[in-house]
């Protein structure tokens, strides 16, 4: 499974969001970033540590690095690695005594634990192809093309809708509204599917 090296390009929220944050990775070598919809707490967490502002007292993510070292445990990388029905999925990988261990977490505990570390961060290729939002987005009606991620080709209605979203993803993305980016994302995936 090819890994891509991501990093954190900062969080935003939205009045319409219910408390959740979507936490905005970049492609260090590349053109996409990837929305992650993730809670308050967590994004309090990252935001806390990449701006470091020590808490009062120590949040779960900071207990966890106290145990770690106490216990001569590292972390060494966090790789999110699977996307299932719009939930992604991702691995703290660790090594204490030689051995290297992957603990399963949520995206946003492993980001929370890797700035803390100052582990890096990967996504999967498959993820990044299916979730990714590039900031060029191309529009060539009738354009079948063989890049990972590319618009496929569609018919009739469906391509007018498909063009719409398309341009309004585009308009998000301009305007840093990362979460109706993802949000558009997921529509035109789901339309994709159904073509």
């Amino acid at each position: 499974m090819d890994k891509l090296k991501v990093d954190i390009l900062g969080l935003s929220t939205s009045p319409h969001t219910n408390g959740a944050y979507a936490l905005i990775l970049y492609e260090v070598e590349g053109k996409r970033k990837l929305p992650i919809i993730i809670g308050g707490f967590e994004a309090q967490a990252i935001a806390l540590k990449l701006e470091n502002i020590k808490p009062p007292r120590p949040f779960t993510h900071d207990l966890f690095k106290t145990i770690a070292e106490t216990f001569n445990l590292s972390v060494k990388e966090v790789f999110i690695d699977e996307l299932h029905n719009e939930t992604f999925y991702a691995k703290v990988c660790c090594e204490m005594n030689g051995e290297v261990h992957e603990i399963d977490a949520r995206p946003s505990d492993a980001i929370a634990i890797a700035v803390r570390f100052g582990a890096p961060i990967f996504v999967s290729e498959e993820i990044m192809n299916e979730a990714g939002i590039r900031e060029e987005q191309q529009e060539e009606a009738g354009v079948t093309e063989t890049e990972p991620g590319a618009p496929k080709e569609v018919s009739g209605k469906a391509e007018s809708s498909l063009n719409d979203l398309q341009k309004m993803l585009e308009d998000a993305i301009k305007r840093e509204d990362y979460e109706e980016a993802a949000r558009l994302r997921d529509k035109i995936t789901r339309l994709k599917g159904s073509s």
